[in-house]
């Protein structure tokens, strides 16, 4: 008798999360384990894909053991993963050749200002949907090749494989048999062409990546090879979904038709906007990729993307130390009644779209003698907000349409002031589900509608719900008039 449990894992940029869902799509077993971040120079970013693997294998063993379920009762496993980061190892024994450079690395960046010197950016946009960016995986990978010794030779010998964390843990879960990805991932790594047709021999040629590296693609809802000598689980379990974590948020949201939208709040915010089967070119500096392919079907989407996020809240907590635990922000923002015309904009790690500007960094503007820490913490909520409004300004111009409301999800969802925030300065309706899980639901929905759990993409619409819906204040447009405007001048400094 088939199993009736989906597990999903959604490995993220500081954990692993592993969920049990049910026939009727109901969380019966959750588990995270957070894993090392490596910083090894300024601006770089580094995991220890080995750290992704124990942290899956305790969030399995902890999921089913908290749960009480058995793992026989899985009948499939579904996967989303932050994207972008890259890796590659050895065909022969799995070894990675180098610590994985996670999305948020900028090491290659003066590598993608040569590329837009010589002219390529166009090519590279028409084709990909991408700008050029040291976020994407293709320099990443062309980085290790170059500074790993041997490894470009071995590579050209067939004798590596590349991938994204989705393909990497595929492997690892299939016993080295599935090398594997589908298109949500291949299309944020700058080598896929949104038309579609196979990796393109041309931009591996312009990247310096050789194919003989990189993954099968295939459709999101295949079977993508089943398990082989995982501990705590039985071989023979069908790995049956696999999307990038934006697009499986946006599956998991229910935004199943063009002009629906979701905003993912994690480690950074990223909204995505379904255009349905038609690739929407951008001219306002968003992306544009593949949100998912079932069968021979293929979604569209547009995406903004604003690096720091919970980010932010966290390196309050542990740089500057303002409170102990990421949840205090919002009592401490709350405690006065605006940031006292204290503007920060978050650029860390450089500013994404639709600035798209790697070099920038963080900047504080507007302090006084009577700035205190809840002025900080609400200048931080503030300019997380502000970063999503730049990107709907750019998605309305590009849709040609305005946005009518937003879905909302990720840990940062569950700061009620931080929703309210965003509420104001888009002018539109927030919705928040009761859980915020949507990544690794909209794994575990996929992987079920693969395996045949549900019969149908509609059989499942009753499951996503809306617990919260946030409204804009009409006595706060004249604050965020201001704040705006603010805003405008503090992000051209940083």
């Amino acid at each position: 008798m088939p199993g009736d449990l989906i597990l999903a894992i959604d490995l993220g940029t500081t954990g692993v999360t592993c969920l049990l869902v049910d026939a009727d799509l109901r969380v019966v077993g959750r588990k995270n384990h957070e894993f090392p971040q490596h910083f090894p120079r300024p601006g770089w970013v580094e995991h220890a894909p080995e750290d992704w693997w124990s942290a899956t294998l305790r969030g399995i063993a902890d999921v089913l053991e908290g749960s009480g379920l058995a793992a026989s009762r899985i009948r499939a496993i579904g996967i989303t993963n932050q994207r972008e980061t890259a890796l590659i190892w050895s065909r022969r024994d799995g070894r990675p050749i180098h610590r994985a450079i996670v999305w948020q690395d900028r090491r290659t960046t003066d590598r993608c200002q040569a590329l837009r010197e010589e002219g390529w950016l166009p090519d590279v946009q028409r084709t990909t949907g991408l700008v050029l960016d040291p976020y994407f995986s293709a320099t990443k990978f062309a980085w290790m090749l170059d500074n790993v010794q041997d490894s470009r030779e071995a590579a050209e010998r067939g004798e590596l494989a590349a991938g994204t964390v989705d393909t990497y843990m595929l492997w690892r879960l299939t016993g080295g048999r599935s090398h594997a990805t589908e298109a949500s991932n291949a299309s944020r790594t700058s080598l896929w062409p949104l038309s579609g047709g196979g990796w393109s021999e041309a931009l591996c040629e312009l990247f310096s990546v050789p194919l003989a590296l990189l993954p099968e693609v295939l459709p999101a809802d295949s079977c993508f090879g089943t398990t082989l000598e995982v501990p705590g689980l039985p071989d023979g379990i069908p790995i049956h979904g696999i999307l990038g974590d934006q697009q499986a948020a946006l599956f998991g949201q229910g935004c199943h038709s063009a002009g629906q939208a979701k905003c993912t709040y994690g480690t950074g915010a990223f909204i995505v906007l379904n255009t349905g089967p038609r690739a929407v070119p951008s001219r306002h500096g968003l992306l544009t990729s593949v949100a998912w392919q079932i069968g021979a079907g293929t979604q569209y989407c547009l995406e903004g993307s604003a690096f720091m996020a919970g980010a932010v809240v966290q390196w309050l907590r542990d740089e500057l130390k303002l409170f102990a635990t990421s949840a205090e922000v919002e009592a401490l923002a709350g405690s006065v009644p605006d940031s006292g015309g204290v503007t920060l904009v978050p650029g860390h790690t450089g500013l994404g779209a639709p600035h798209w500007r790697p070099e920038a960094r963080g900047l504080i503007r507007g302090l006084t003698r009577g700035t205190g820490r809840a002025h900080l913490a609400r200048a931080a909520l503030e300019g997380i907000g502000l970063q999503i409004a730049d990107l709907v300004d750019a998605m309305a111009a590009d849709a040609g349409a305005p946005l009518r409301r937003l879905r909302v999800d990720g840990g940062a969802a569950a700061n009620d002031l931080l929703m309210q925030i965003q509420s104001d300065l888009l002018g539109v309706p927030l919705e928040r589900p009761r859980d915020l899980e949507s990544t690794a639901l909209g794994a575990a929905a996929l992987a079920g509608l693969g395996s045949g759990l549900w019969p149908s993409l509609a059989s499942l619409h009753g499951a996503f719900s809306t617990d919260a819906t946030f409204v804009p204040n009409p006595a706060a447009q004249a604050e965020v008039t201001a704040l705006r405007k603010r805003w405008k001048v503090a992000v051209e400094q940083a």
